[in-house]
């Protein structure tokens, strides 16, 4: 059984991770809503770090994936686990003072797979659990691009078919109020996904640590994990939410709600599937497939590469971090 002290770092390390998760990634959910002038900053930043909160209790499946399908369950360690957390959190602590929305779930992946391949080489890596973290990777921000660009597309074609002498300004008033909703949406899936990931860290160190004997996330793992993800929400990246709702395109309400509804359909749908994708790269890509859909050459593409330069350097770059920290640390702990 290993020393409780360890377990008490490691909860400490993942609830710091998801305060910063939320820090980050509280743009998912409020910088369209917030640059479209459907809700005020500070109403914002609070209903969403509410339904963050509610959304940690839906399911356990992406959890499960992150505890124990990127490291062998039978070769993680502590040392494993805290160099991984730290990787994580120096990586999207660095990313959201320098305004990036980067995938603070990449970033976890990343540390974890650094410090594990740093123990014990490439064969403790879960090639399964791999994969299905890859068809997320790769498949989530192509969906969410196309995905929300055809929505626009959708939108439009109904407007003009049925909606064609309602004056401009109430369409803009009605899609303002369906951003509201969405936009909640967007926070209540962001919760069933990112939270997740502290609950799996948490819950496989229990199991190997002795003090679990399977892999059932408890409840105080639940509130603890969905409380400080909820925190960082509140706390906010400012630099993120201003990169995400003005540096990539000129949103209108409708351009927002569109954005939001899609990228919640989809995150909804994949947590349940328990693939842990990047709420940043979904509702960032939305925004892009939108854009690009009404005006291609208003997309701000200087900024999305810079964006996308980012998400390819999150997981080669904690990963980075983890097996360095592990390196340094493996005298001390186990």
């Amino acid at each position: 059984m290993e020393p409780f002290i360890f377990i008490v770092i490691i909860v400490l390390l993942a609830w710091i991770y998801d305060f910063w998760n939320g820090a980050n990634d509280c743009a998912n959910s409020i910088a369209t809503v917030v640059s479209t002038r459907a809700m005020s900053f500070r109403k914002a930043i609070l209903m969403t770090g509410f339904f963050n909160f509610f959304g940690a209790f839906v399911s356990t499946e992406v959890a499960k994936t992150i505890g124990k399908g990127i490291v062998d369950p039978a070769a993680i360690t502590t040392g494993i686990i805290i160099s991984g957390l730290l990787g994580a959190i120096i990586w999207t602590v660095a990313s959201t003072q320098f305004g990036l929305p980067i995938s603070v779930t990449h970033a976890l992946i990343g540390g974890l797979i650094g410090a594990g391949v740093a123990s014990g080489g490439f064969g403790v890596l879960e090639i399964h659990g791999l994969i299905k973290i890859v068809q997320g990777i790769f498949g989530s921000p192509l969906i969410s691009f196309f995905a929300a660009g055809l929505f626009f597309v959708f939108l439009v074609w109904v407007l003009k078919l049925f909606f064609y002498k309602v004056p401009a300004f109430k369409l803009n008033n009605f899609f303002r109020r369906g951003q509201i909703l969405t936009s909640l949406a967007v926070s209540f899936t962001h919760g069933m996904n990112d939270t997740q990931n502290a609950m799996g860290i948490i819950t496989i160190a229990l199991v190997s640590g002795g003090y679990l004997a399977d892999f059932n996330v408890p409840l105080w793992v639940i509130a603890g994990s969905g409380t400080f993800m909820a925190l960082g929400t509140v706390w906010g990246g400012h630099r993120v939410i201003k990169t995400v709702g003005q540096k990539i395109y000129d949103l209108k309400p409708i351009h927002g709600f569109a954005t939001e509804f899609s990228s919640a359909v989809l995150i909804y749908f994949q947590s349940l599937g328990g693939i842990p994708l990047s709420t940043t790269q979904v509702v960032t890509a939305g925004v892009m497939g939108v854009g690009s859909t009404e005006r291609k050459a208003q997309v701000q593409w200087k900024k999305v590469n810079e964006i996308f330069l980012t998400w390819v350097l999150t997981i080669p770059g904690s990963a980075a971090i983890g097996a360095i920290l592990f390196l340094v640390l493996r005298n001390f702990i186990n």
